[in-house]
């Protein structure tokens, strides 16, 4: 950052932003000028705005739209017309690109669609001073912008945080705070983990028992998968299908899309305790609390693949989003192996082997969702088995599934374990609460490329549609422990996926604390550069620490079975 800049310090950082003399300054009667399809945008610009400055900032048809010429010539820009803030719509610039002018009297946020249009907003509410995201107005300003001119577009089209609700619940309220957060940094896909061995999140007409006895527990383990205390407390929550509509529109309305995930045909503890004719076991059994993987599997039932069938339709009626996830992770054979309704069905089915089971539900739930206009996500797992060419691949036991996949001229999300693992520890130190995994510090996060370094651009450009964090909550339950895992590192991977990899860190960090200052202010609860506060650590709960040099070792062991052709 240019120490003699006037431009505000902006994470992510613009493609291009330039110093004009002069300031806006927000007044009384300031209006909001947008078209009827770009309401969306206005009103969201207008709430954030009022709550904390308290001017009521009316949206109005525009009569006079300033040419984006006149208003980064500070000299042409004059108050004639009104001062105010103009939105406006341009169809040749791409889909998330927008221009945003600020002029000594109005400032036009320009894009290529009201996406874009959402992404200038969103920018300018940073560009302001931090007390305007306070809920009620505490000072009388000035409100001053530097006028600058601002080119801006995403690098990558997925720029996505996945939030594990399964193993331990949110609150609604919490996702609501969570998708606003997400729009300040210009995420644009909330991926939403609804499904697990330890807990069943979204009720499902005609199977009552899954909000009965699999949305919730009897206690949850503490500390990792080896370890076998438990806290004795009950755990549980599950969301109702219009609440998860509604939640869908809010994301909407904030240019984000809901990816739901179902996970199959593995991780379906929870809902075999409530349907024990689903699973391999056949026998009663209790919602998990240990975590870890199961081998309690579903089996090839015609009940089973109805219930699956159903699921499936009833979740993609909530998310209309065009992907969908079965996340097919982790799913051992030995429960088909051991279960004689299993292997007969197998063989009436003409599938070969046990594995193949698994590409069999993968191929099932990819022709129901392609046609409904769908494709599926899943976990590099699905690449030991054939898929059709629409499967988009999250590559995260290291590359080699993103490797893979764009040899087999397959969409990849990449998400290696090192580089976005939010869960992980966030340094080597002993105060990190929950030490799991690798170190993913703040400057690995920055340091991740989606397209691996050495690799040849052509055959990835357009394969690699983006990147995602994973927020995995077994050590993750309140809404403290999230902000805590979650930020400032979710900062280090918008800018990355947003502004492109290879960008200069010590810049970076030169303006983050100006994003610090409005997390403060919005009460995030981010771990602090310098190391955990005294409340974020805890201390007495043993974790499951490993080197790079192991975990890369467990990741080239793990993958071993991907193979360019699978056949």
């Amino acid at each position: 950052m240019n120490e003699n800049s006037n431009s505000p310090a902006l994470v992510p950082a613009p493609r291009t932003i330039e110093d004009l003399p002069g300031h806006f300054t927000l007044g009384a009667e300031t209006a909001i000028l947008a078209p009827a399809n770009l309401v969306d945008e206005a009103r969201r610009l207008q709430q954030v705005l009022r709550a904390s400055i308290g001017f009521d900032l009316p949206i109005t048809h525009p009569n006079v739209r300033s040419t984006p010429a006149a208003l980064r010539d500070a000299t042409s820009n004059n108050a004639e017309a009104g001062e105010g803030i103009d939105l406006a719509l341009d169809a040749s610039l791409n889909e998330e690109a927008y221009t945003l002018n600020v002029g000594p009297h109005r400032v036009e946020i320009t894009g290529g669609s009201p996406t874009g249009v959402g992404h200038g907003v969103s920018t300018l509410l940073r560009m302001f001073p931090a007390e305007v995201f306070r809920a009620s107005p505490i000072s009388e300003g000035p409100w001053t912008l530097p006028c600058v001119s601002i080119t801006d577009q995403p690098t990558f089209q997925w720029r996505a945080l996945m939030i594990d609700v399964a193993r331990h619940f949110m609150p609604k309220r919490e996702l609501f705070r969570a998708i606003d957060l997400m729009a300040l940094l210009q995420f644009n896909v909330m991926h939403l983990h609804l499904t697990d061995d330890q807990g069943w999140r979204v009720q499902i007409e005609g199977y009552p028992r899954l909000e009965e006895v699999a949305s919730w527990r009897a206690e949850s383990q503490i500390g990792p998968a080896w370890t076998t205390e438990h806290d004795g407390r009950p755990h549980g929550g599950i969301y109702s299908q219009d609440d998860l509509r509604e939640l869908v529109a809010y994301a909407a309305a904030r240019n984000i899309s809901i990816m739901p995930e179902v996970d199959l045909p593995g991780h379906m503890e929870a809902a075999i305790a409530a349907y024990p004719n689903f699973g391999t076991s056949r026998t009663p059994t209790a919602v998990r609390t240990k975590w870890g993987i199961s081998t309690n599997v579903l089996n090839l039932d015609p009940d089973t693949i109805n219930f699956v069938r159903e699921v499936v339709t009833q979740v993609a009626d909530i998310f209309p989003f065009e992907y969908f996830s079965i996340g097919g992770d982790e799913c051992p054979t030995e429960g088909w192996a051991n279960d004689t309704g299993t292997q007969e069905r197998k063989t009436e089915l003409g599938i070969d082997t046990d594995r193949g089971i698994q590409a069999w539900y993968t191929k099932m739930v990819a022709d129901m969702l392609r046609e409904r206009g769908r494709r599926i996500v899943a976990w590099d797992e699905v690449l030991e088995g054939e898929l059709d060419e629409d499967v988009v691949i999250l590559s995260w036991r290291g590359m080699r599934g993103a490797e893979v996949g764009v040899a087999r001229g397959l969409d990849v999300i990449a998400c290696p374990t090192y580089h976005s693992y939010f869960d992980y520890r966030q340094s080597e130190s002993p105060d990190e609460p929950v030490p799991v995994g690798v170190p993913v510090t703040l400057e690995q996060v920055y340091a991740f490329n989606p397209i691996p370094a050495g690799e040849p651009l052509k055959p990835w450009r357009g394969k690699v549609i983006g990147g995602q964090a994973n927020l995995w909550s077994e050590f993750m339950n309140t809404s403290r422990s999230l902000d805590f895992a979650a930020f400032p590192r979710a900062a280090a991977l918008a800018e990355v996926l947003w502004s492109g990899p290879g960008g200069d860190f010590e810049d970076f960090m030169g303006r983050l604390p100006a994003l610090l200052e409005r997390l403060d202010v919005l009460g995030v609860e981010y771990r602090p550069l310098d190391g955990p506060l005294p409340w974020q650590k805890r201390p007495g709960i043993p974790g499951s620490e490993g080197d790079m040099i192991a975990h890369k070792m467990w990741i080239t062991r793990e993958t071993e079975n991907l193979k360019i052709d699978p056949r």
